[in-house]
């Protein structure tokens, strides 16, 4: 299994129950897609680089997770249609080859 690291990015108009369902549907993704979830970070309200949908402000996520390849596919298939998503990203975490290199 690889690891990968999913980034959200959540409108910061909405209530907190709200921000915590669309958190929940992504790690629900997740393992629908056969990932298991290692660990989440909060990272609360930034300032955006730029303007998305008329907002300066969002509240970032970062859920960390191991999962076989065709996993990232299917959870940005789910994730792109969510309402309250204003950016994600799937990316594969590198951990275990950065450790081979430095034994070498």
């Amino acid at each position: 299994m690889n690891k990968y690291e999913l980034a959200l990015v959540v409108n910061a108009k909405i209530e907190d129950e709200e921000r915590t369902a669309v958190v929940e549907r992504a790690k629900e993704y997740i393992t629908r897609a056969g990932g298991n979830i290692t660990e989440v970070e909060d990272w609360g309200k930034k300032r955006l680089a730029y303007e998305i949908q008329k907002m300066r402000e969002g509240f970032y996520f970062f859920i960390h997770f191991e999962a076989e390849a065709e996993a990232p596919a299917a959870i940005e298939e789910n994730v792109r249609i969510m309402d309250n998503v204003l950016r994600f990203l799937v990316v594969r975490s590198d951990e275990e080859q950065s450790d081979q290199k430095e034994g070498e």
